[in-house]
């Protein structure tokens, strides 16, 4: 008999732990201490982690949030809780790091701070997309297309975004996209390799 998946819980804890830190933004200026600024990563190593749980906007948060809903859900099911949260944390951590390598070569501001879980956001799809290529999305909510056909066209749109400044950390996307992407191609040749022994 096939264990159950594990009924997603740490989607709802992301969600609700953004909405808070969102609500702290708009009461307090302390959330300044844990953005992510690339000029100050070394003497705030904690804002590698906690800017992912800081939004610029409302309409910052509830698009992530709206993401994070469906595609966390989806690979929490697929993977469980743990690696859920392994996924979603070193993909908002070395999203950091692809907005610090951005900012070194001097494409963003050393100054500038990153904030929001897109990097995240971007890992947990960069897995999924690896596991499901072929699962269909809705491209804007109107496009029915493989979801792999809409990956390729947003990483198009994170690369050419790097070399047109905008209020956007394309940097982080694309950090955060190649580390789930590595994660799927990693777990999808163990589930290979389980599925060739069992039969």
């Amino acid at each position: 008999m096939e264990a159950l998946p594990e009924r997603p819980i740490w989607t709802y804890i992301f969600i609700a732990s953004c909405t808070i830190m969102f609500i702290f933004q708009q009461l307090s200026n302390l959330w300044w201490y844990l953005a992510f600024f690339p000029a100050y990563s070394l003497q705030l190593p904690w804002s590698f982690i906690t800017s992912i749980f800081l939004h610029a906007d409302i309409e910052h948060l509830l698009f992530n949030m709206i993401a994070l809903f469906f595609f966390g859900y989806s690979l929490e099911i697929m993977l469980g809780r743990r690696l859920f949260v392994l996924i979603f944390f070193l993909s908002g951590i070395f999203g950091n790091i692809g907005y610090l390598l951005t900012s070194i070569i001097g494409i963003t501001s050393m100054t500038i701070p990153a904030i929001g879980a897109s990097g995240a956001i971007y890992g947990v799809l960069g897995t999924i997309v690896v596991l499901t290529p072929l699962k269909r999305v809705f491209l804007y909510g109107f496009f029915p297309l493989p979801l792999v056909l809409v990956v390729v066209f947003w990483i198009f749109l994170d690369i050419i975004g790097l070399f047109a400044p905008s209020g956007i950390a394309h940097g982080a996307h694309l950090g955060g996209i190649i580390v789930g992407a590595l994660a799927g191609f990693y777990f999808r040749k163990k589930m290979v390799r389980v599925q060739y022994y069992t039969g």
